[in-house]
């Protein structure tokens, strides 16, 4: 099975919320992200999306942006990015990892090396922002060498495009809190709440909600009704100031472990 379903079936079998942090590969170092991966675990990450660094992230604000630019200062890439999960494989076999970004870097690095490389490497599975679902021959590769696609849904998209969504959804569905870029303060939990319980109607593929979620507070109120929660552009801003690994990772830990603790909290408390 593949790690994502595992995780989500572990995850429904003990009543619990999915914690999903986002964080950008090779930043704020290039040497820490291994490192920084376990201290997501340590957190209470079930499951660890890593940004593809990427010169035009269309839909990614600032923080995120600013990240993608640091990282490809030193560099950073698809080689360098799998090279990472392998090594984070090494001590962690159970942690499913997704790879988030844009259809450009996957294209240069060819779909069939890049599936073929990817699950070598222990990545479970995609979420590519600019590759419409309509664009099912392009992701075929990556599926094949058993990589799930994931796909995401936001409040503009079109009811027939929803249902096609739900249908080919893997892994999970991820579900745009907001029409926008991440970072931004915009949501709100009852229009969310209304569009998420539609979207489970639909699908028997677990929705994870991500854009503007910033703290436990909020991420507890989107698993009242979610299966995850997604958390980036607040996490990577928090990192950005870390002046070495070590720093980066207890910033990690001190921003995930309340968001942890209060997803794990008793409902009725």
């Amino acid at each position: 099975m593949n790690r994502i379903d595992a995780r989500f079936a572990e995850l429904r079998s003990g009543k619990r919320k999915g914690l999903i942090p986002f964080v950008t590969a090779g930043d704020p170092s290039p040497d820490g992200t291994v490192a920084l991966m376990h201290a997501l675990v340590a957190a209470g990450a079930d499951v660890i999306e890593l940004g593809v660094p990427f010169s035009d992230p269309m839909a990614d604000g600032p923080v995120i942006q600013h990240a993608s630019e640091r990282a490809l200062v030193n560099g950073i890439g698809l080689p360098q990015i799998l090279g990472w999960v392998g090594e984070f494989r090494k001590r962690n076999t159970n942690t499913p990892v997704v790879l988030m970004g844009y259809l450009n870097p996957v294209e240069i690095y060819g779909h069939q090396r890049f599936g073929a490389d990817a699950v070598a490497a222990g990545v479970d599975g995609v979420l590519l922002v600019d590759c419409p679902i309509e664009e099912g021959a392009t992701m075929q590769p990556l599926r094949a060498a058993g990589l799930r696609r994931i796909l995401l849904a936001a409040p503009t998209t079109a009811d027939a495009r929803l249902a096609a969504a739900c249908e080919e959804a893997e892994g999970f569905l991820y579900y745009v809190s907001f029409a926008g870029i991440t970072g931004a303060d915009r949501m709100s939990f009852a229009t969310v709440r209304e569009r998420v319980a539609a979207i489970k109607t639909k699908t028997r593929t677990p929705v994870a909600v991500g854009f503007g979620v910033k703290d436990a507070a909020s991420a507890r109120e989107i698993t009242g009704f979610a299966d995850a929660v997604v958390i980036g552009s607040a996490l990577v801003e928090r990192l950005a100031g870390a002046t070495s690994v070590q720093a980066a990772c207890a910033a990690a830990h001190d921003f995930l472990a309340p968001i942890r603790a209060a997803l794990d909290e008793p409902r009725g408390a």
